[in-house]
């Protein structure tokens, strides 16, 4: 969908498979991550299974510089801490239809050990009970289906009121009589 800017988040975990920095992560070291939280650097942060995982401020204010919307995929610690600072955020829930399916999508990917996958359904069935927190939520049955709802949200979204009040305020100038 054009307008939109996917934010790369930073971690400390070593990365998986084929994935490279810049593009999957930005890949840290565990202090230099603390030096940046310690300097306010992110957005918002989490440490999950040991690692920690965060979104630098500068990628929002890059993403507003290009006029973009910034698209994060986060967890529901790092939803919170993003709402609370920035609270015209929106934020979606994406949600599997169900445990079995979310195992096969982990297992699918073939980047995770049982010990990690079985970790990860553990934490995601307390992480869903916080989907009311989210201002929309998208169940995943088919993938195509979940892109048009995403992007139907998307575009909803930017033609909300408060989104293009410069847009409205000229507009009304035009219609003022003396």
């Amino acid at each position: 969908m054009p307008g939109l800017k996917f934010s790369v988040s930073y971690t400390t975990r070593a990365p998986r498979g084929h994935e490279r920095s810049g593009e999957s992560y930005h890949f840290i070291s565990r202090p230099e991550f603390e030096q940046r939280i310690a300097l306010g650097e992110f957005l918002e942060y989490a440490e999950v299974f040991g690692n920690y995982y965060g979104t630098h401020r500068g990628t929002l204010d890059q993403a507003i510089a290009e006029g973009k919307d910034l698209v994060l995929d986060i967890d529901v610690q790092g939803a919170g801490q993003l709402k609370s600072k920035l609270p015209e955020a929106i934020s979606i829930f994406v949600l599997a239809p169900s445990r079995e399916i979310l195992e096969q999508r982990l297992r699918a990917r073939g980047e995770d050990a049982d010990a990690v996958i079985a970790r990860r359904l553990h934490d995601a069935a307390r992480e869903i009970r916080n989907y009311c927190l989210y201002d929309y939520v998208v169940i995943n049955n088919d993938l195509n289906e979940s892109a048009q709802t995403l992007a139907g949200i998307v575009r909803a979204e930017r033609v909300r009121r408060t989104r293009i009040e410069d847009q409205i305020r000229p507009i009304l100038a035009t219609f003022q009589t003396e």
